[in-house]
């Protein structure tokens, strides 16, 4: 009984010496996330401006905002550029990852090409692509009239969202490109060789055994993605600031422009919890994926 007791003692100092370690980051959490989280949450549900005093309005900025026909367009655009932007991307971290386990001479030269995007500011980097892509002096633009391509995304807003989504790819693909590229090889050899001696072609073994290893990456990527391209911003403001007559503005263009052009904070705050309920909604079919391919298969 006493040896029972003090395993007992042990496990609970365990437990609060784990609960004391991690208590600075949930405190963290809660003063940075929960905190702000809960005042926006209040603040939708209100209308307030530069030097007016808060007053309650209960759902009358959600109704606003549903009824706003710009709401729907920017929510359209937003899901356009981020589902191209997603499976575009975790596409190409596949590919890529796929040729980089391939390669045998300049692997460090080639992952400091891939990870370079990281490397620059977004700010600087939409401005190099706007400056290489303006539709009068740009060289990327000068080359593809050349071949017959005549690029306006000044003017033409599909031309602009097409252009905001590979922006964003080529900005982000290092980030995706690291989670399936972590999981590609861990994935042991002893598999791939039993399926080249069971007759595997390449094809057959990408299909069968990596892919389906690879999975659970891909999926933590898509979620990622999807949470972090759905307040994509940087991107639309500084090509096309939501123009020509708000075409091209996204979610997060419409939330700036409530609350620092228009001074409607409250709006702006509920804009910004549609936004959060959207990415999450987007999220939880592939979190579910996740949980049914491997927590409740290992519980």
């Amino acid at each position: 009984m006493n040896d029972v007791g003090s395993v007992d003692r042990y496990g609970r100092s365990a437990r609060f010496a784990g609960a004391l370690m991690l208590a600075p980051m949930q405190l963290q959490l809660i003063v940075v996330l929960a905190i702000p989280s809960l005042y926006v949450l209040w603040l939708s549900f209100t209308q307030s401006s530069y030097g007016a005093d808060y007053s309650f309005v209960g759902w009358a900025n959600y109704a606003a905002i549903l009824a706003d026909p710009i709401f729907w367009r920017s929510l359209i655009n937003t899901l356009i550029v981020v589902n191209i932007v997603v499976y575009v991307e975790v596409g190409l971290s596949v590919g890529v990852a796929l040729l980089f386990q391939g390669v045998r001479s300049g692997r460090a030269v080639l992952m400091a090409a891939i990870l370079a995007p990281y490397a620059i500011s977004e700010v600087v980097a939409v401005l190099a692509w706007r400056f290489l892509l303006e539709p009068d002096i740009g060289m990327l633009t000068a080359l593809l009239s050349h071949f017959g391509y005549v690029l306006n995304w000044a003017t033409n807003p599909n031309e602009a969202l097409i252009l905001v989504a590979l922006i964003g790819v080529w900005l982000h693909l290092p980030f995706s490109f690291l989670l399936i590229y972590a999981a590609l090889i861990a994935i042991p050899g002893e598999l791939h060789e039993a399926a080249h001696i069971d007759g595997a072609r390449p094809w057959q073994g990408f299909r069968y055994v990596t892919l389906p290893l690879l999975m659970p990456a891909i999926l933590i990527a898509i979620i990622f993605r999807y949470i972090f391209g759905f307040r994509i911003f940087t991107e639309v403001w500084l090509l096309t600031q939501g123009g020509p007559a708000r075409s091209t503005e996204v979610m997060a263009v419409y939330l700036y422009k409530n609350a620092f052009r228009y001074n409607e904070f409250g709006m702006a705050a509920a804009t910004g919890w549609l936004m959060v309920l959207g990415a999450l909604l987007m999220a939880s079919f592939y979190v579910y994926h996740i949980y049914r391919s491997g927590f409740r298969n290992e519980a």
